[in-house]
């Protein structure tokens, strides 16, 4: 699937085009990523899905948000989950707090409950990176991370988890086994086929399912 889209936008929440243009051309293409997801995973239980590509600044995070925001509208519970504890961009897009998440959550035991939070889109609701850490990788690679994991899979209808690049950092590996499939972004004109295909090669190290892939321009 190839999304045509021109996101680059100073005001990030300008980019949730699913939501405020949707009627638009971007808008059904993200819905029909929608549909395929849901022919893909079929009558499965699978409902926790990670975003993952091969290097940075492929556009990811506005990928996922814009997918998060177009299955709300579907009036199903979504969480959307950023887990990139070293450049967190969710809670710019969504024009949230950042003081409590995920760090809150896993280092102080918070309750998710306390964490997260609620949208004015559907029932679209954002677990944000929350409090810094120096060592994501050891944080995200804790069981307590798959038992947060676990916990929102059981209080929601969708997951989305957005993450740092495959090949750059290793909790993305660690989140890929965690989920019940990984969604592969690629960029036109970017992304080396060398890379992707290490990329895919780490996932499956991982024991992760790849059920689709998203051609970004």
């Amino acid at each position: 699937m190839i999304l045509n889209k021109k996101l680059q936008m100073k005001d990030k929440k300008r980019s949730l085009v699913t939501y405020l243009f949707p009627d638009s051309y971007i808008a059904d293409q993200f819905r029909t990523i929608r549909t395929n997801i849901r022919f893909v995973t079929g009558e499965t239980n699978k409902k926790v899905f990670l975003i993952a590509s091969p290097g940075s600044g492929d556009g990811k995070s506005i990928i996922v948000a814009n997918l998060a925001a177009s299955m709300a509208q579907q009036k199903e519970r979504i969480l959307l989950i950023d887990a990139n504890l070293r450049s967190p961009v969710i809670h710019t897009i969504f024009n949230l707090p950042n003081n409590k998440g995920i760090g809150n959550i896993l280092r102080h035991r918070i309750p998710i409950k306390e964490a997260v939070c609620k949208t004015e889109i559907g029932k679209l609701d954002i677990l944000t990176s929350g409090e810094a850490s120096f060592n994501p990788a050891e944080i995200i690679g804790s069981e307590l991370m798959e038992d947060l994991i676990k916990s929102a899979a059981a209080e929601y209808d969708v997951v989305l988890i957005d993450a740092p690049s495959v090949l750059e950092y290793t909790e993305t590996r660690m989140l890929a086994n965690y989920c019940d499939g990984v969604l592969f972004l690629l960029k036109r004109a970017k992304t080396e086929l060398e890379k992707a295909s290490e990329a895919i090669r780490v996932l499956e190290l991982a024991q992760s399912q790849i059920v689709g892939a998203i051609m970004n321009e």
